[in-house]
């Protein structure tokens, strides 16, 4: 009987551990952390051994092979040892796949992943479709393969879930943007996130689709270093050669494989980066088959993402705004861009090498004030403090929403979008947008 370990018994963990059992596999999970009781309640109801708090070497480094947590980074010390034994290392995407023939709609990029695999999967299910949602969001895969199989399974994959992915195939892969994100997992080095990101393309054949921003600079040159077989499906805002799909004189158009097209004013999501979004969303449910009837439907129905540019209230004529998605530059410059009105900015939390150039001009333009929030605001200071734009620093959720409540006149927006990590002072990007959203509607 092969050995399998996982490590990190999180909602991937867990969910790769029952698959593991299901296929007859010797299964331990083991977690450096301590696990969430509906995690230990699953693993013990299928009498899989578990320990939590700490690595026990000699029940891990016997494994035949390893399932890897995306959240544990290649120089994390077990890992390490892993490595040096030669035990191979695979994701719990990758895990998956081997056991299901189902259609695989995968969705990367540095930002809008979220909000396309949601749209997506709203598309799909709408139109009558027996279709799981997964990977980044949603259930795991594996859990999902093991207890309640789709036909179709819509997946949000990060560089490191494809970091660990070798024989996986997308019989639909989307691209949306490559700009700079987690460089402090990739040793700082671009090209090493790139090339991750690129993984989505493997062991695609000419008869799966590759839906592509065909205006991303970083895309463009690496297109070229590898041979596509899938058919290309590129987008991009304005009709342009070689795109398929886009916006012309206020109309949502798609060429092919069927001829498609809307109102833009009728798609439910709006700003510059959704037009993306939603372009990629369309072509991907057109490519699949769905119905125009439904597509157009779901693309003017859909109701947006949590935590991302989500409306929370209205208080003394100030906008709150929820982006705590945003979670590198790129994604904090597509929020300014949509703001309408002037913006007191809420920045900060662990910096993940972020480089704010790409903000300054926006900052400048858009924004009333700047209210940091982190463990350590030094970088922040150093950069924005110069700009001659009122600043106040904060530590906690609560200061710096009464911060941004003294500082915002009516007519203003408040934005927590923060460029950065959660990780010093929240759980996670999730508990950060729902502590802004209950200190907000207690105001």
């Amino acid at each position: 009987m092969k050995r399998i370990v996982i490590l990190g018994a999180g909602e991937s963990g867990a969910g790769a551990a029952v698959l593991a059992k299901k296929e007859g596999f010797d299964v331990f999970v083991s977690d450096m952390s301590s696990i969430k009781d509906k995690y230990k309640d699953m693993l013990n109801s299928h009498g899989i051994e578990w320990e939590e708090g700490h690595h026990t070497e000699e029940l891990i480094l016997n494994a035949d092979e390893i399932i890897k947590s995306p959240g544990i980074p290649s120089d994390a010390p077990m890992i390490k040892k892993c490595v040096a034994k030669g035990i191979h290392l695979i994701s719990e995407i990758e895990f998956a796949g081997r056991y299901t023939d189902s259609k695989m709609i995968c969705i990367t990029g540095s930002n809008g992943k979220t909000t396309t695999t949601s749209l997506i999967y709203h598309i799909f299910k709408s139109a009558g479709y027996d279709v799981g949602l997964a990977g980044n969001i949603g259930n795991s895969l594996a859990l999902q393969v093991a207890e309640t199989p789709h036909d179709y399974y819509v997946i949000e994959l990060s560089s490191f879930q494809l970091d660990n992915m070798y024989d996986f195939r997308a019989n639909i892969a989307i691209l949306l943007n490559i700009t700079p994100d987690h460089l402090d997992r990739y040793d700082n080095c671009m090209q090493n996130y790139v090339d991750a990101k690129m993984r989505i393309l493997q062991n695609q054949t000419d008869e799966d689709s590759f839906i592509y921003w065909n205006d991303d600079p970083i895309v463009s040159r690496e297109l070229e270093k590898y041979d596509i077989k899938a058919i290309r499906y590129p987008f991009s805002e304005l009709k342009e050669k070689g795109s398929i799909g886009y916006i012309e004189e206020g109309m949502y158009k798609i060429e092919k494989p069927t001829p498609f097209n809307m109102e833009q004013e009728a798609l439910s999501l709006t700003g510059k980066h959704n037009i993306y979004n939603s372009l990629a969303a369309g072509i991907a449910s057109n490519v699949a088959g769905i119905k125009k009837e439904f597509i157009r439907k779901s693309l003017s129905d859909f109701p947006g993402v949590e935590h991302r540019l989500e409306k929370v209230t209205t208080v003394a004529g100030v906008l709150y705004v929820n982006d705590s998605k945003a979670t590198n530059v790129d994604a904090c410059w597509y929020a300014l861009e949509s703001m309408k009105t002037p913006v007191i900015l809420i920045l900060g939390g662990k910096d993940k090498g972020n480089d704010y150039n790409a903000i300054k001009d926006l900052v400048k333009e858009k924004c009333a004030g700047l209210v940091y929030l982190g463990a350590d605001n030094t970088k922040l200071h150093n950069f924005f403090d110069g700009m001659g734009i009122p600043v106040r620093d904060t530590h906690s959720m609560r200061d710096c929403v009464n911060a941004c409540y003294e500082m915002a006149k009516p007519g203003q927006t408040v934005l927590l979008s923060p460029c950065c990590a959660s990780f010093d002072l929240f759980k996670n990007m999730e508990d950060r947008g729902e502590q802004f959203k209950t200190l907000v509607r207690a105001l």
